[in-house]
């Protein structure tokens, strides 16, 4: 038995409560870091770990991430053995009804999983932002000989649908819970990331098929905690969950603090999204930028704290944009004022607005849109 590993991505999760920001795209293609979409901490990783097989599985609205991912060059995937294959959302090739949960969309791609010769799956979400070295997590799963080992870490549950892990003194996990209510409390947190043994994955997923499961996490890894054979691997570094609105915001304004950014961003293996050479970002005379993210390509002639700018943002003379997310193309035109907004892809902030939304929920500003 070999010991490498093919990766099954899920493009799609959460898009309703993600809201506005998942009305034109993919969970995965959400930008996120002022230059990076969720995707690409997922491909870096398996870049990084010496997994060059990946399929992701879409579900809908993924044009803009087939135009981000082009051929999976900016992460050395493109490739004549393995590289990426996307796959689309239905249930068979005969059929025109969307997959309804993990397992459907497994069943769908079982022929992709068999024909890889790699002995090890990897399945994933694409809405976490961590540096992870899955073949050291390899290593360990091998060692302990689980059939599963589910990739966690500690964290409040700061939105509904968490899994929580109990495990004992060996990492075996002895219980799953889905949280449905939000909490203060540090608990152990999966990720929705697994490496599992690829025929013990074919097997699972066709007995569930068969008996007309739908949810992979309910219906076979919370039926498998009985059996002692699930291993919880625990993340010491930087991890973010994003699956809503107040989570993208907060764990974006996280990556203000340096620390944090040099845990994601800093290690030895980094992370790689796709190039599109701008040119520098270019400070006016009369500009002031305190504790922020800037972007490359941007014309800063106003204020800006506390605030991430993606690439191309444009901030008029006079204007001032605090605690807020800019993406890409965005202009905040003279004398505007704004805070707590997220404002999409080539929204215009118009002259003379003072617009403010709240810590607790950011308003939103839709893709194209003048306010």
């Amino acid at each position: 038995m070999n010991k490498k590993m093919v990766a099954v991505l899920f493009a799609s999760g959460n898009e309703s409560k993600l809201n506005e920001l998942t009305i034109h795209r993919t969970t995965a293609s959400l930008p996120f870091g002022g230059r990076y979409r969720l995707i690409d901490f997922c491909l870096s990783n398996l870049v990084n770990s010496g997994v060059t097989r990946i399929g992701i599985v879409t579900k809908n609205n993924y044009s803009s991430l087939m135009d981000h991912i082009r051929m999976g060059r900016d992460w050395d995937l493109n490739r004549k053995n393995g590289g990426i294959t996307v796959f689309p959302p239905f249930v068979l090739n005969t059929s025109r009804e969307v997959y309804k949960g993990k397992i459907e969309a497994l069943y769908t791609v079982l022929e992709f999983i068999k024909r890889s010769p790699e002995d090890y799956v990897i399945v994933s979400n694409t809405n976490v932002a961590a540096n992870i070295k899955y073949d050291e997590i390899l290593e360990k799963h091998v060692e302990t000989g689980a059939d599963v080992t589910m990739l966690c870490h500690k964290a409040c549950v700061n939105s509904s649908k968490r899994v929580i892990i109990t495990k004992n003194a060996d990492n075996l996990v002895t219980d799953l819970r889905a949280v449905e209510i939000p909490s203060d409390e540090q608990q152990l947190v999966s990720l929705n990331m697994y490496i599992i043994r690829k025929d013990t994955l074919v097997s699972w997923v066709e007995q569930a098929y068969s008996r007309g499961y739908v949810d992979f996490e309910k219906d076979i890894l919370f039926k498998e905690v009985a059996n002692n054979n699930i291993y919880a691997y625990e993340l010491d570094g930087y991890a973010a969950i994003i699956d809503d609105v107040k989570t993208y915001y907060y764990e974006s304004m996280k990556l203000l603090d340096t620390a944090t950014r040099e845990e994601l961003f800093g290690a030895a293996s980094k992370i790689y999204t796709k190039v599109k050479d701008s040119v520098p970002t270019m400070f006016g005379a009369k500009s002031s930028v305190k504790n922020s993210l800037i972007a490359d390509g941007c014309v800063i002639n106003g204020t800006v704290e506390n605030s991430i700018l993606f690439r191309g943002v444009v901030i008029e003379e006079g204007a001032v944009v605090k605690d807020s997310i800019i993406m890409e193309g965005g202009i905040v035109m003279k004398n505007s004022k704004i805070s707590y907004f997220i404002t999409d892809k080539q929204v215009v902030i118009r002259e003379n607005n003072q617009l403010s939304g709240a810590y607790t929920y950011p308003t939103i500003v839709v893709k194209n849109k003048i306010v």
